[in-house]
């Protein structure tokens, strides 16, 4: 059987994830869509218990132009934010115990164990994220522990679990998955209708975490840590929340023949709300199946972050939105095309939330999340056009090109502080532009458990090196 672009997409938001479950229908990330196409069963043990097993190895390299300098991890931080060049193979086993289900309950262990074999150099692993960045070294983790029932369309789950919502997600396609520890009610007693209510307390996982600060979390993302700690704000910030503070959300999806409506709201306490948003309407006609579809996500800050920004008397430093759009095809012969266009509004806090805790449900972004490297995202737009090829059975290639038009009026390159020489300022004569990303991509996911993803991209921002990055990942499960 042949999988497109585009069907594994209406494929995944049919049912559950394969690499983890999902609460959510619809918009599964194409940047982490085709490790899915590869699913086990798992080993069965005898009377429907089964034990899942995935081997996985990587190879990482992130080539900013920046080299780590006098033995340390730090490289100059006036070059991409002072991110260094990184570099690193790993190997990832990982392990799952499924039960069967006894009266509509059913329980799930995982645990995971993450090397480098001793072939690294720590200090070009700051930008891996596969071990802690402050402390690489290998460590195993109890990635997931929960009790579930499941009965006549309502399920409830108690646990840690890698899951998968709009804004908050596993993103499992950076090595390894970012685990939650939750407890969620899902309804779908009505046909077509979704309903939901959970509360995320604490995760781990290194891309997706910010809890890098080693008074209150010497672990990073190697261990759980609450979703306050774990959020990308400022250390100063996290000193004034609850430090067990998570996120509550409640969410609503209608999922029937051609359209797909999803409402998802996020309150994380005394820090910022998300309100995401999202319609798409999938036909086809022929030989020729397509999606449109168009989102709105919004960020506000909350509780004691407000209250500190207006006791600052510097207005909110969260408080923007998202607007996106997209147009993806898919046609029987193999092409396949995703485009997509991004506006984000005239306010702050774009460093502070976009990626956290997993979530990247934008339309218009690069193979490689290198939006962080732009000095701000402040009233910039982007633009995405990918167009693939299925070339045979379940190997797929892509090239994509992602233009983002920044505001130089807000977007600036780093300089040092005149004032104080430890630290970095915004340079007003270094305003950027424009942003230009170049990816390819090649993807296996076969029947027999192998599965394989390359991806390769280049860089090119104003007032910055260029930037190389190539991934190489892939595995196989049992």
């Amino acid at each position: 059987m042949k999988y497109s672009l585009l069907t594994v997409m209406l494929l995944a938001s049919a049912s559950s994830l394969m690499a983890q479950e999902s609460i959510q229908v619809g918009n599964v990330s194409q940047d982490h869509t085709y490790e899915n196409l590869v699913d086990k069963k798992g080993i069965n043990l005898g009377n429907d218990w089964y034990v899942k097993i995935d081997l996985r190895t990587g190879w990482l390299q992130y080539d900013y132009g920046n080299a780590p300098t006098g033995g340390t991890h730090s490289g100059d931080p006036t070059i991409s934010k002072g991110h260094t060049d990184s570099k690193g193979f790993y190997v990832i086993p990982k392990v799952s115990l499924i039960t069967p289900s006894f009266g509509g309950f059913a329980a799930k262990v995982t645990g995971m164990y993450t090397t480098d074999l001793g072939f690294n150099d720590p200090n070009y692993e700051t930008r891996t994220f596969v071990p802690n960045p402050q402390d690489p070294k290998a460590f195993a983790i109890l990635q997931e522990a929960y009790i579930r029932f499941d009965n006549n369309g309502n399920k409830v789950l108690v646990g840690r679990q890698e899951l998968t919502t709009p804004m908050i997600d596993a993103d499992d396609w950076y090595m390894q998955a970012n685990a939650f520890e939750v407890a969620h009610y899902t309804n779908s007693m009505i046909e077509d209708n979704m309903f939901s209510l959970g509360f995320f307390h604490k995760m781990a996982g290194v891309w997706d975490s910010g809890a890098y600060d080693a008074t209150i979390a010497p672990l990073g993302g190697t261990d759980f840590y609450s979703m306050s700690q774990a959020s990308f704000v400022g250390s100063a910030d996290k000193a004034n929340v609850d430090p067990d503070a998570g996120v509550l959300f409640g969410a609503y999806e209608y999922h029937h023949s051609q359209h797909n409506v999803q409402a998802w709201e996020y309150y994380a306490t005394d820090l910022y709300n998300m309100l995401f948003l999202q319609y798409d309407f999938k036909d086809s006609v022929g030989g020729f199946s397509y999606v449109i579809g168009a989102q709105f996500i919004d960020w506000q800050e909350v509780g004691a972050y407000e209250k500190t920004s207006n006791a600052a008397g510097n207005g909110a430093r969260i408080d923007y939105s998202l607007y996106s759009a997209r147009f993806d095809g898919s046609f029987d012969f193999g092409l396949n095309f995703a485009t997509g266009v991004a506006k984000y509004t005239d306010g702050k806090g774009q460093g502070d939330t976009l990626g956290a805790w997993g979530g990247y449900p934008y339309f218009a972004n690069g193979m490689i999340f290198h939006f962080f490297e732009a000095g701000s995202l402040q009233n910039a737009a982007s633009y995405k056009a990918q167009i693939g090829y299925d070339i045979m059975d379940n190997l797929w290639v892509g090239y994509r090109y992602t233009f983002f038009g920044l505001d130089s009026s807000n977007s600036f390159a780093k300089m040092t502080d005149p004032g104080d020489p430890t630290k970095t300022i915004d340079d007003p004569s270094k305003g950027q532009d424009a942003m230009h990303l170049n990816g390819i991509r090649l993807s296996y996911g076969g029947k027999q458990g192998a599965y394989f993803t390359g991806t390769y991209e280049s860089v090119k921002l104003d007032h910055e090196p260029d930037t190389y990055s190539l991934r190489l990942i892939g595995g196989i499960k049992f």
